[in-house]
């Protein structure tokens, strides 16, 4: 019987400990994909907005309104265009790639944008940074360009 609860002695904390880590991680790789889904949505309501005839050219910006840290580290995003792979349509899909710093964690989200979007490769998102947001801005031809920052 003895040897029965020193098993159990080690074995309860070893378990719990693992249990606790899966709990972390799923948590950690739900809240950053609501993040990435966030920018998602945000940006291609920035592009529908601008792309209607009636809305002249100019540039407008959105904070997200996401938290600056999950569980204490920072977080970046990066984004590329591609075409959508209908042949049927000209649309295009940003794919968003959201990573949480020094951490493993990494999810992507896509959101269908028009053909007169261009995405601006140059920028970055940075959680942690006065200048966290995204833009858009639409020329005198249409094109409307998004991008990480203001």
């Amino acid at each position: 019987m003895i040897p029965i609860l020193i098993l159990q002695i080690f074995l309860f904390p070893i378990v719990a400990n693992y249990m606790m880590n899966v709990w972390v991680d799923s948590r950690r790789t739900l809240v950053l994909q609501e993040a990435a889904s966030n920018m998602g949505s945000t940006i291609q309501q920035m592009y529908f907005a601008l792309n209607h005839p009636t809305i002249p050219a100019g540039t407008t910006s959105d904070q997200f309104g996401l938290p600056s840290y999950i569980d204490g580290y920072f977080y970046t995003a990066n984004a590329t265009l591609q075409p959508s792979g209908v042949a049927t349509t000209s649309s295009q899909v940003l794919e968003i790639t959201v990573r949480l710093v020094t951490t493993k964690y990494e999810v992507t989200s896509s959101v269908l944008l028009g053909s007169i979007v261009q995405w601006d490769t140059a920028t970055t998102f940075v959680s942690n940074s006065t200048n966290a947001s995204a833009y858009a801005e639409k020329f005198q031809n249409g094109t409307i360009r998004l991008g990480f920052g203001g």
